[in-house]
């Protein structure tokens, strides 16, 4: 349930040093409340890597990378205290509890965009790590009121959304989604940002907004529209339809579909062919193609935004979210 971030240098260069998966650079978030995910296969690499270097890190630094490995793939430590006699296991519980909640999804997205639109890489890949592309955001979120208080919040949310949503309307590569499984919510509206989306057959797209008491987002009350004409968006954003990859496809959210087991090898390829590609040519055909309604698009993003704030104050939002939880409780 997590969203990778790739970036692809068109010399096939090391650009970031995270993690390498095929010499690209890879930079791990998650989209519903963690950042760095890693799969275990990842994290043994991480470790093989260590046992390269000509010093020792120290115990430390070895705790730490445990710590941020289990917080990626299982989210904060909510196992029981090892005893005080189990000084290996108890050092490993300190270090994951240590870290608690990772909230900053946006921010970390946001950052890795910035770098990726000034780094040399050719083009920019966000793929799902396991079997789901993006889960979406957690409603949790909802019933989790700080200090500020409900309206504060709401707005602080819905400044940060714009915000978000702003660093995709502006990229100035070509961006590329490769949907390895479901996606919901944010994760689907802003794919019409995109330059070219490429789907497992596997991969389904839900925005169930009018489900939730919300409304549109990620410029979707425009781009899906115009995409797949005003009838068949409407099914999606006003009575939440879900979408087969096969659907999406046929509607012009997605580019093309391919059968899951071969998926990764066939997606892949063609993304190696499109990073050895003139990048300032692609740049600048994406900055003639998207400059004529990147005004509009910011528009149209501040009005959503604007809207869902009051979406999120609404009693009707918060109803709906509540019977959310409820029927999620009874399952």
């Amino acid at each position: 349930m997590a969203a990778a971030f790739f970036t692809l240098p068109g010399r096939w260069r090391l650009v970031k040093t995270l993690r390498v998966v095929q010499n690209l650079p890879a930079v791990k978030l998650h989209l519903s409340g963690v950042a760095m995910i890693a799969t275990e296969a990842e994290f043994e690499k991480a470790k093989n890597k260590l046992k390269t270097l000509k010093n020792d890190p120290g115990n430390e630094v070895k705790l730490r990378i445990y710590a941020l490995f289990k917080q990626a793939t299982e989210g904060p430590c909510n196992s029981p205290k090892p005893s005080m006699l189990d000084f290996v296991n108890k050092a490993k519980w300190d270090a994951w509890n240590s870290l608690g909640k990772i909230p900053k999804m946006y921010e970390e997205i946001m950052k890795a965009l910035e770098q990726a639109a000034k780094d040399d890489s050719t083009l920019t890949v966000m793929t799902g790590s396991g079997d789901y592309y993006c889960s979406g955001n957690d409603l949790s979120n909802f019933t989790d009121i700080g200090p500020e208080g409900v309206e504060q919040k709401s707005k602080n949310s819905g400044e940060l959304l714009k915000r978000y949503v702003s660093h995709y309307i502006d990229f100035p590569k070509p961006l590329i989604g490769v949907i390895n499984g479901p996606a919901v919510g944010v994760a689907v509206t802003i794919l019409g940002l995109f330059d070219a989306v490429y789907a497992t057959d596997k991969a389904t797209f839900h925005a169930p907004f009018s489900q939730l008491g919300q409304s549109p987002e990620g410029c979707s009350s425009y781009t899906f529209p115009k995409i797949m004409g005003t009838s068949k968006a409407n099914e999606i954003l006003l009575f939440n339809k879900k979408l087969t990859a096969a659907q999406a496809c046929e509607l012009g959210l997605v580019t093309e579909v391919f059968p899951d087991s071969t998926f990764q090898k066939e997606v892949w390829k063609k993304l190696h062919a499109y990073a050895k590609l003139p990048k300032n040519s692609l740049a600048f055909s994406k900055q003639l193609i998207r400059g004529v309604e990147k005004e509009k698009l910011h528009a149209v993003n501040a009005q959503e935004c604007e809207r869902l704030v009051e979406r999120w104050l609404s009693e009707e939002c918060m109803n709906a979210i509540m019977g959310f939880f409820e029927k999620k409780s009874k399952l």
